[in-house]
């Protein structure tokens, strides 16, 4: 044999032997991991191929499973009711690998664009709301944070780069905010440990997190020209920082986004019902919850005298998406930010209301006030306009419309389709009678339909009401 390729063949037969010679899991199957409570959840990795893999845990699961051919094993554990006590997991195969400090809770998942990778303290943008009484107790040894590092690729991988930590101040310093100070809420009340998931990238579009088989839905769609290089890229971000974590058992999903998608909101909606049934058919439970965040207020620079580039039209759609799929809640944002400020500093506001969601869908506290009155109906009575709203919860304090603030950011129009400001009187506290001067017949009214407002229309819990439109007029 000639000597090179004797070397090249040793060389060749020694990597396969490195590859396949030490039993692996992904990154997120580590020291310090939070397993999803009373489930049976899923724990997979590689080794040689037809090795036994066989799996022990500290409270008592044994399992089993033998490698294919390609050097996979996967194979599924029951888990108990959460509780404080540290567990060990054993993983035997071709060598021993031994997973320490785990704990068994809640596990939710934290997705998105700048507004949810917005750190507790990062210093591109502000800091955020009472961050000092946040950090200064942030040692907690059962919040778990995963912090998955940014990867775009062409086809779904299997891995992604990070590790679990405790919360500490360093730890929750770099955390997502929206995602730290969820958990903290959901820790304050179920005292059990939570475990936290982020996956996001500021900048990018929707499109981006979906998988390659929803965008061959649109054989047709085309990205705008100006956006940035990591927005234009469908599939990428689902690829190589969603894919890894299929069948990674969790509660619940949480989404931030929305921003890059105001040069096709007319789109959005549509997307959104595509992320939830591909995500839920990903983790192969078509109920996971979904709770995700209205862009807030701000004064965009871009196209703005076009309704097809418009942030209103991006809050629209995603209260539709909300009102059209199951098991989802949207988080209305009229009452933080600024105009000149695409990341709002108020996340504890966002985090309280992700979390209010949660607790009274997912953890029966079911005298909480979780969701915003909604636009239902319009009657027309003469020259005025009856506005009826949906109530959610069983708290009477949310039952009704806050009679004590000024009415602002309403509009009226006949069928000129030529809005004016309009006066406001609240009936009752349930709804409200919209009417001007200037329009003796009314067709149609709108509130707060503007790229940035300031919120004036809340529940007596102080939960504020979508802006909203009752036409459908491209202008």
């Amino acid at each position: 044999m000639n000597k090179y390729l004797y070397f090249f063949t040793l060389f060749f037969v020694s990597s396969l032997s490195v590859c396949f010679s030490q039993t692996q899991m992904p990154s997120f199957f580590s020291d310090n991991m939070v397993l999803q409570q009373q489930d049976d959840v899923a724990i997979w990795g590689t080794d040689n191929p037809e090795t036994k893999v066989i799996i022990h845990t500290s409270w008592g699961v044994e399992a089993s499973a033998v490698t294919d051919e390609d050097g996979s094993w996967k194979m599924e554990i029951s888990t108990p009711k959460a509780s404080f006590e540290n567990q060990v997991i054993t993983v035997k195969g071709s060598s021993t690998v031994i997973l320490k400090n785990v704990l068994i809770g809640e596990v939710w998942l934290a997705s998105g664009q700048s507004n949810m990778e917005m750190a507790m303290k990062d210093s591109n943008k502000p800091i955020v709301n009472n961050y000092d009484a946040y950090i200064n107790t942030s040692n907690n040894s059962f919040i778990r944070l995963f912090n998955t590092e940014r990867a775009a690729n062409l086809s779904p991988q299997h891995d992604v780069t990070g590790s679990w930590e405790s919360s500490n101040i360093e730890s929750a310093s770099s955390f997502s905010a929206v995602g730290y100070m969820f958990a903290r809420q959901l820790f304050d009340k179920l005292q059990i440990p939570i475990g936290i998931i982020e996956a996001s990238w500021g900048g990018t579009s929707i499109i981006c997190w979906l998988p390659q088989s929803i965008m061959d839905k649109y054989p047709g769609y085309k990205i705008p020209d100006t956006l940035p290089e990591n927005q234009k890229q469908p599939t990428a971000l689902y690829n190589g920082m969603i894919h890894p974590f299929k069948n990674f058992s969790i509660k619940g999903f949480l989404w931030y986004q929305g921003e890059s998608n105001r040069f096709n909101a007319h789109q959005y909606k549509d997307f959104m019902h595509d992320l939830v049934s591909s995500w839920r058919t990903q983790w192969k439970q078509e109920n996971l919850p979904l709770y995700f965040v209205q862009i807030a207020p701000y004064i965009y620079k871009d196209n703005r005298s076009s309704i097809h580039f418009s942030a209103n039209l991006v809050r629209e759609a995603q209260s539709l998406a909300a009102q059209e799929i199951p098991n989802s809640g949207l988080i209305i944002t009229t009452d933080v930010g600024k105009c000149d400020q695409i990341h709002p500093p108020e996340k504890e506001i966002i985090a309280q209301r992700l979390a209010n969601w949660a607790l009274y869908k997912q953890y029966d506290f079911k005298e909480i006030p979780y969701r915003s009155p909604e636009y239902k109906s319009l009657k027309v009575e003469g020259n005025k306009a009856k506005i009826e709203f949906a109530f959610y919860g069983k708290n009477k304090d949310n039952l009704v419309l806050d009679g004590n603030r000024d009415l602002k950011n309403f509009e009226i129009a006949g069928s000129d389709k030529v809005f004016y400001p309009a006066e406001v009187k609240m009936n009752e506290n349930k709804s409200l009678t919209v009417f001007s001067d200037k329009v003796k017949n009314p067709v149609a009214v709108r509130y707060g339909f503007v790229d940035c407002l300031e919120g004036s229309l809340f529940s007596k819990a102080g939960l504020p009401v979508s802006p909203f439109r009752t036409d459908d007029w491209k202008n």
